[in-house]
Formats: C-alpha cells, sequence, structure tokens
C-alpha cells in the first residue's frame, strides 16, 4: 500500500515570495515543525541534483535522510526524492497565484519498505497531520 497525501494552503503573500522561502531548505526548520536540522550535501543554490540532508523528529522517531531535488520550474514546481530508509518518499511543492496570494500545494508520496507496509494508514494520517501543521506555521511565518 502507498502513502499519497496532498495538502495545500493560501498564503496571503506574493508567489515569488512564498516559492523563494520554500525553495530554500535553510528556512526548512522555520515552517517544517518535524525538522531540526538542514545540511548541504551539494553546494548552494537548489538546483537539479542538488543533495541535502535533513534531520526530523517523526512519531517519536529521529529521521535522518538525504532529498535530492529532480525537478525545479521557478516559481512553480519543485520535487524531490530520497531512497533511504523504512520511508521512501518523493515530496512536490507546487504554487499557483491567487487574488489575494498565493496557493501551495505540499504533497508527499511513497510506498513504505517491510513492516512500515503494514503501517501505511497510520503513516498516511501522520503525514497528513504534519503538512497541515507545517503549511500554518509557514503562512504564519509568511503572513506575519
Amino acid at each position: 500500500m502507498s502513502v499519497d497525501v496532498i495538502s495545500e494552503i493560501e498564503i496571503r503573500c506574493p508567489l515569488r515570495e512564498v516559492a523563494a522561502f520554500t525553495t530554500n531548505p535553510d528556512n526548512a526548520p522555520t515552517w517544517y515543525v518535524n525538522i531540526t536540522s538542514v545540511e548541504w550535501r551539494t553546494p548552494r543554490p537548489v538546483q537539479v541534483g542538488s543533495r541535502v540532508a535533513f534531520v526530523a523528529q517523526f512519531l517519536g522517531q529521529r529521521l535522518e535522510y538525504t532529498y535530492e531535488f529532480v525537478e525545479l520550474v521557478p516559481e512553480e514546481r519543485l520535487v524531490m526524492r530520497t531512497s533511504e530508509g523504512p520511508f521512501p518518499m518523493e515530496t512536490t511543492y507546487t504554487w499557483q497565484a491567487t487574488p489575494d496570494g498565493t496557493r501551495m500545494q505540499l504533497r508527499n508520496r511513497g510506498v513504505p519498505k517491510g513492516f512500515s507496509l503494514l503501517m501505511a494508514p497510520l503513516m498516511a494520517r501522520a503525514v497528513r497531520k504534519a503538512n497541515r501543521k507545517d503549511l500554518a506555521a509557514l503562512k504564519k511565518h509568511l503572513e506575519g
């Protein structure tokens, strides 16, 4: 069973600012509730092929994983993937201008390995809950 969670939020901030802030991994601990640190494995700035290591706390576990940025269409779409750990994942950001600012969509999808496969429904709920908190924190930061 796979996990595929899509969350979105409207942010009263220009698309250019939302995309620039969220595309920069150094900002991740500001708005991702579970991410505690970021370490670049390749030179800045983000581009296709960039690799960035993250440390996070999720479901009571300390997770370390490295994302590779596989697609970047400035101010439109960013896709990053990790194949590490018990839950390989692809994360996609998309941005759309709206009359009041920006609609940002956050999508996480992947297929848990091994025992984690049995936990896919729980993982989907936990990811959805975390994504909502993350997007709320992003909105608060950018609108504040």
